[in-house]
């Protein structure tokens, strides 16, 4: 199966219902982003939202590409990465990513940072033979709900 991945450049009914589906896959917590969020998602400079298809499929994952300049430089994250139940083990996963690089790399950034829990060990395995290496951090969230 070929997996192509292209740029959300706009919010129509398949991405809506992309996220419909993907989010429950991704958290057990966060409800699917609405039409309007997902059209600030799309219009931020600071974030590229990547949809993954088979040929011209429907989608079958999607990831966010957060972008920022701080004064060190220019910096990526890479956020909510998540591959259809259905898609799984197809090089969903492995096609987003290497294209968030990519485009992390042709905006100037010296480094893409992500996290996963140690729980998701294939995700792991796969950051891992896609040239991530694990770094030795403390990881700290301030949550207002408490």
């Amino acid at each position: 199966m070929a997996v192509n991945v292209s740029e959300a450049t706009a919010v129509d009914e398949e991405l809506v219902e992309a996220w419909q589906r993907l989010t429950p896959q991704l958290s057990s917590s966060a409800p699917p982003p609405t039409a309007q969020e997902l059209a600030e998602i799309v219009a931020s400079p600071a974030t590229v939202l990547l949809v993954a298809r088979s040929d011209d499929g429907p989608i079958l994952g999607s990831l966010t590409l957060v972008l920022f300049r701080i004064p060190t430089g220019t910096r990526a994250i890479i956020e909510d990465v998540v591959t259809d139940d259905s898609a799984r083990r197809m090089g969903v996963g492995s096609a987003l990513v290497t294209e968030a690089l990519a485009v992390a790399e042709a905006r100037g950034c010296r480094s893409v940072d992500l996290t996963s829990r140690p729980s998701r060990e294939a995700a792991n395995r796969l950051y891992q033979e896609l040239g991530f290496k694990r770094r030795e951090t403390n990881v700290y969230r301030y949550s207002s709900e408490a």
